[in-house]
This record gives C-alpha cells, sequence and structure tokens, in this order.
C-alpha cells in the first residue's frame, strides 16, 4: 500500500464492531515481534522509548527517530506517541506535526499534560487550542494523518471524570479523529467515556483491570484497544530477575530462554 492507502485502511479499521489491537513495540525488534503475531496496526511509545534508553522520559529526537525506525521495519499502519508535542504554544505544537509525518507514521497522538509536576495539565482554553493547531496543521498535509488527542487529567484527579468527558468532548469538536483517556481502570467508566462522544475511543490496558476482556470493550463500543509502554515493561521484569538471579549466582533463567531460531525468524527484513 502507499501512504494515502494505508492511512485510509488504518482509518477504516477503527469502524467496525471489533476493537482494533495496537500493541506498542518500543523498537525495531519488538515491531518486527509484534507483526508476526498478525497484528494489523502499531503504536510507538514513548515510556517504552524512555525505559530503553534508561531515561524518565524521551526526548523528541529520539521519539521521532524511534518511529522512523519503527516504519521503517514494517509494512503495518504506524500511529506515533508525540507526547505533548514538546512545546506549550499551539503555533509550536502545530508546526511539528510536519516532523511526525515525515517518519513515516499514519497517526499521531497529542496530549494535554505539560510535564510539569507543580502544573501538570495545561488549562482547558490552552488545551483545546492546542489541539486545534495540530488538527489544522495536519489537514494541510498531502496525506492528513489520523490525530488522536488525549485527556491526561485521571492521573492527577482520580475522581474528575467530568474534566475528562468536558476535554474530550472539545477535542472531538476540534476535529480529533480518536479520543482517548489514559489511567481508566473500570470498565463502567470506559463505557461513560465512550457514551459521551461520538469519534472512535482509545484504551489502554497496561493501567486498566486485567478481567477485562476484548468482548468486554467490544461490547461498550470501544473501537482501538493500546498496551502503552506495557511490553518494553514485561521484557524489563524479565531482564530484571534474570539479572537478579544471576548475580545471586542462580542460572536456571536459561530453560527459559526462546529458541533463537525462534526469534529470529521474525527478523527477515534485512536480509
Amino acid at each position: 500500500m502507499n501512504r494515502a492507502e494505508k492511512t485510509a485502511h488504518f482509518r477504516r479499521l477503527h469502524q467496525r464492531e471489533w476493537p482494533l489491537l495496537v500493541p506498542n513495540p518500543w523498537d525495531v525488534g519488538s515491531a518486527m515481534i509484534v507483526e508476526a503475531a498478525g497484528f494489523e496496526a502499531l503504536a510507538t511509545t514513548s515510556l517504552g522509548v524512555a525505559i530503553s534508553q534508561g531515561k524518565r522520559r524521551a526526548d523528541e529526537t529520539s521519539l521521532l527517530e524511534n518511529c522512523r525506525h519503527i516504519c521503517d521495519a514494517t509494512d503495518l499502519p504506524v500511529t506515533a506517541d508525540f507526547e505533548n508535542g514538546f512545546a506549550d504554544d499551539p503555533e509550536t505544537v502545530g508546526a511539528r506535526v510536519n516532523h511526525i509525518f515525515e517518519t513515516g507514521a499514519v497517526g499521531f497522538s497529542i496530549e494535554d499534560s505539560t510535564g510539569e509536576p507543580n502544573a501538570p495539565l495545561y488549562e482547558f482554553e490552552l488545551a483545546l487550542e492546542r489541539v486545534e493547531a495540530v488538527v489544522d496543521a495536519n489537514a494541510r498535509l498531502p496525506v492528513p494523518m489520523v490525530v488522536t488527542a488525549r485527556a491526561e487529567n485521571l492521573l492527577y484527579e482520580p475522581t474528575q471524570l467530568e474534566e475528562t468527558i468536558r476535554r474530550l468532548q472539545a477535542y472531538e469538536r476540534a476535529g480529533a479523529d480518536v479520543l482517548y483517556a489514559p489511567y481508566i481502570r473500570d470498565l463502567d467508566v470506559m463505557r461513560q467515556v465512550v457514551s459521551s462522544v461520538t469519534r472512535p475511543v482509545n484504551v489502554v490496558m497496561g493501567f486498566a483491570d486485567p478481567s477485562i476482556t476484548l468482548a468486554d470493550l467490544a461490547g461498550i463500543g470501544v473501537s482501538r484497544v493500546s498496551i502503552g509502554g506495557g511490553l518494553c515493561r514485561l521484557a524489563m521484569q524479565a531482564a530484571q530477575r534474570a539479572a537478579t538471579m544471576m548475580s545471586e549466582g542462580d542460572f536456571r533463567f536459561v530453560s527459559e530462554l526462546v529458541p533463537l531460531a525462534g526469534l529470529t525468524r521474525c527478523f527477515t527484513r534485512g536480509d
């Protein structure tokens, strides 16, 4: 597929009755693994990039480079985690949309968190202006990407669902294609969010009740399901466990190693 076809295909994947499953690989190797597992689209993860670099937060250059490498390594549609756009003012954030487009991504997310502990959320009006700016900039691209707008307030205000819905509804009016409120754990709260808007809603299961099933999510109308930095965290947990065992002279973890042939079977693109 060319870029226009891939973007149109990615949009259509949000319109089905069954949710689109979008794993979040953190590098080229993990992207190839999840592609081989049969997924239809991928999303990058800023947390995964940061963890893999031993940082608390990834910078703009690292995220763009990571996205470009993943896009080059897979034929699947890729949507980019671009955090808050690495700028506060709407004009600068809008100008950076082109940087995402140049990576080969067919979509991206923009969030309303500032990254500042003392004032973690953009005020409502500024947050809305930022979404309006990226939607406007995106519309001027040769092939507009799928814009996902994120309302982050539940991380800082766990009981303020009304504010989450207020922001998502405003972002929908501003032209966002997909709406996303991380940090929701409960299925009933997810249902309230989905029913409050008309655009597709993404749910991230990295923070949710693990007993929730894909059928449950389909039943309340969720359109897309991601895992955030979950895959990277799981891999790092395995590395941490093995390192602890090895430091104690315990090598039993080698019995759990994935056969090399089975792993590298996914890595055929560069051959």
